[in-house]
Order: structure tokens, then sequence, then C-alpha cells
């Protein structure tokens, strides 16, 4: 039963970095004026668990600061994923 919480958790962690990882890639791009990763795929990750990997990039990267929906959206996301993160070690660990 525990087994399900650590996959969570690593699955929490694996989107976090990727999200992070593709924020700077894209910044990188952009500063380039080259090839961007799309914005449904940084969604599509954000939601999938990495909203706190994609607000952090936000912050490092200072990239998306302009945009509305990711500045707000993804530290909205990413603290419900953390609170459902400390729910499930509540109920796994109490």
């Amino acid at each position: 039963m525990m087994v399900i919480f650590y996959w969570i958790l690593f699955v929490f962690i694996i989107s976090s970095s990727a999200l992070f990882i593709l924020m700077g890639i894209d910044k990188s791009k952009a500063k380039k004026r080259q090839w961007r990763v799309p914005e449904k795929r940084l969604w599509i990750l954000a939601l999938a668990g990495g909203a706190c990997g994609g607000a952090a990039g936000i912050k490092v990267f200072r990239h998306k600061t302009n945009y509305f929906r990711f500045c707000i959206g993804w530290p909205i996301i990413a603290v419900i994923q953390l609170l459902g993160l400390f729910a499930l070690m509540w109920f796994y660990f109490p």
C-alpha cells in the first residue's frame, strides 16, 4: 500500500525536474530565437506533478514572467500538489 505513495513521489520529483529543465531549455531557445517548447507540453508536465519545478523555473530563469497564467497558475497548482502530497504522507505515515 505504501508503494503507491513512493510511486506518486517519484512521478512528482521526475516531472518537477523535467519541467525545470525544460524551462531552462526554452529560455535558452527564446534568447537565440530558435524552436521553442510548446506551452501545451509545459502545462501537461505542470499538471502531471511538475508545477513546483515550473514555479522554480520561472524564478530561476526569469522565463514566462509576462504571462499571468504561468506566474499565478503554476504556483497555485504547486500548492495544491504539495497539499495532496502531504495529505498522502499523513495517510500513509500517521
